[in-house]
């Protein structure tokens, strides 16, 4: 079909056709093929086609016809399509019942019967992965430590809305540091949209990924090439206790209004935060990952801007007790 021909795709004229069709109305109704210019008999085409015009042999004319004949016709094919696509969809699940049966019959007979597996290879980790998310049926939990390509985060955005459509629940853990990445920000503004749940929380912590509270995945390498998955019930048991323990320290975001939200960005924002908790200058440096010396530096800039006089004093201001005197 020529360019200044196509139709949008339901039996509507394009622009073109629209002008043609208002210009034949302006004539009456009527146009002889004789007047017709040659740009024009390409979109007259079209519109005989859809049967907005109906061509007259014996006097090479076109007449007009109401667009509520057209209407009706073209609604009429569209909601047989539409209950087609509806009777189609209901029988999937049945043509697809063999394969199924053959996919549920892959043997798994390692997990099965230690309730360990390992894999092997970036690509092996994220095929397994992936198998396990369109298996998931109930819940997902994910921890994400430290950035995320906006690669991987493209891959697991379609798994993920797949699954969010299955109406099981998706709740995920990041750290601040993904707020400066848009990809990142951009993925949960998505999925939360469609009632992900996405929380920050400002302490390290492993990556992990529980499916139906039933399987486990955590990293068995430091440079996560290697994987390991865990079925034993009360292994899992264990990790979602540790995951449900940092959900509830993890900051809710409104990831539409991330200007507004108080996330702590900064070390001393952090080193702050875990003062005004009740938390010693040592255990701050243990839970941080800073050296004793970085965290005195961080709290003294503090005491300046609280003008707190001792520790107690800081973390009694950053409590609430005196406001932020920036």
């Amino acid at each position: 079909m020529a360019a200044g021909t196509r139709t949008n795709g339901t039996g509507m004229p394009d622009e073109p056709a629209r002008r043609l069709y208002l210009a034949i109305l302006a004539e009456g109704g009527r146009i002889h093929s004789q007047d017709l210019a040659p740009a024009h008999r390409a979109t007259m085409d079209q519109l005989v086609r859809i049967g907005l015009v109906m061509p007259h042999p014996m006097d090479r004319s076109y007449v007009a016809v109401s667009p509520r004949l057209v209407g009706d016709r073209v609604g009429a094919d569209l909601r047989s399509q539409a209950t087609g696509l509806l009777l189609e969809a209901e029988r999937l699940p049945e043509r697809l019942a063999s394969l199924t049966r053959a996919y549920d019959a892959l043997p798994r007979e390692p997990e099965a019967r230690d309730h360990v597996s390992y894999v092997d290879g970036s690509e092996r980790i994220r095929h397994r992965i992936a198998e396990l998310v369109s298996e998931c049926q109930r819940e997902l939990l994910t921890v994400q430590p430290g950035s995320r390509l906006p690669e991987t985060i493209e891959l697991s955005r379609r798994q993920d809305l797949a699954l969010l459509r299955r109406d099981a629940r998706m709740r995920t853990l990041y750290q601040p540091l993904v707020l400066d990445e848009p990809a990142a920000v951009a993925y949960a503004l998505d999925l939360t949209a469609h009632g992900a749940e996405v929380r920050i929380l400002d302490e390290p912590f492993q990556r992990m990924i529980v499916v139906d509270r039933a399987v486990a995945v955590i990293p068995a390498a430091e440079d996560n090439s290697r994987a390991v998955l865990l079925s034993d019930p009360a292994t899992v048991h264990f990790l979602v206790r540790l995951f449900e323990r940092d959900w509830e320290r993890a900051d809710v975001v409104r990831w539409r209004e991330l200007g507004a939200q108080r996330v702590t960005r900064t070390p001393a924002d952090r080193v702050g935060r875990l003062l005004a908790k009740g938390l010693t200058q040592r255990a701050v440096a243990t839970r941080l990952g800073l050296s004793e010396r970085t965290v005195a530096g961080h709290i003294s800039r503090l005491r300046e801007r609280y003008g707190a006089q001792t520790l107690f004093q800081l973390g009694w201001q950053m409590r609430g007790g005196g406001g932020d005197r920036t």
